[in-house]
């Protein structure tokens, strides 16, 4: 099934649900455990009939869900095919759906507090770094490349966030034995566009700072006090 483009899942009008990174995400708020488990069972069912279901966690007052097809199709320039983890037709009408089953369980959706946290990881040898990682993350070789046509580490119970490896080059020898190396590892923190300005600002509040924001509201880089970086992003 193909991969459906940002501006097709923002005609889908999912007011419940936001997309980030890869997937679509929703929280709908909860008194209990219970209320929780039998709004799961329904969605359960809802998505035996579609075939396809969202992965589910529930905490203390929320369900939270992620919609996401592991078999859509991406096609590059050349029209070479590639099977990937993304939003697909499936994905946006089990999230209507489910939008519905919300409703008549009497939940409200919470779509401003969803996030996802992945990993990058600046190199210029990813494929031949990328096994280690597998190996370090998951334990497993198939991680590598696994929903993606790069190298990217992406584990497939979802126990790890997924690891991105961004290209740069080969890092020049330091002149100073005192310079600090340059950062290599940074946070992605994925956040609904709604909750962009108050995540910035409480970052600032705390003493980082902009590095870039060229691209904000979309991606905004914040540095700690120490010069540690990290993507403040709304969309993969």
């Amino acid at each position: 099934m193909d991969m459906l483009m940002g501006d097709e899942i923002a005609a889908a009008n999912l007011t419940d649900w936001r997309k980030l990174a890869q997937g679509l995400h929703a929280r709908y708020l909860i008194d209990d455990f219970g209320t929780g488990a039998r709004f799961v069972v329904a969605v359960g069912e809802a998505g035996d009939v579609l075939g396809h279901h969202p992965r589910v966690t529930i905490g203390t007052g929320y369900v939270d869900l992620e919609l996401v097809s592991d078999d859509a199709v991406y096609r590059d320039d050349d029209g070479t095919e590639y099977v990937v983890e993304w939003v697909t037709q499936q994905d946006v009408d089990l999230a209507r759906r489910i939008t519905s089953i919300a409703a008549d369980h009497g939940l409200a959706a919470d779509p401003a507090s969803v996030s996802e946290i992945e990993l990058g990881l600046d190199t210029a040898h990813s494929a031949t770094i990328a096994p280690v990682w597998a190996a370090l993350l998951t334990g497993s070789a198939e991680s590598q490349g696994r929903g993606s046509p790069g190298d990217e580490i992406r584990d497939a119970t979802v126990r790890v966030p997924n690891l991105w490896f961004e290209e740069a080059d080969e890092p020049a020898d330091l002149a100073d034995a005192h310079e600090a190396p340059r950062q290599r590892f940074h946070l992605e923190v994925y956040v609904a566009p709604e909750a962009v300005e108050q995540r910035v600002a409480a970052a600032l509040a705390a003493g980082g700072t902009i590095v870039v924001d060229s691209e904000a509201p979309s991606l905004t880089v914040i540095a700690d006090q120490d010069g540690n970086r990290g993507v403040i992003a709304t969309k993969g």
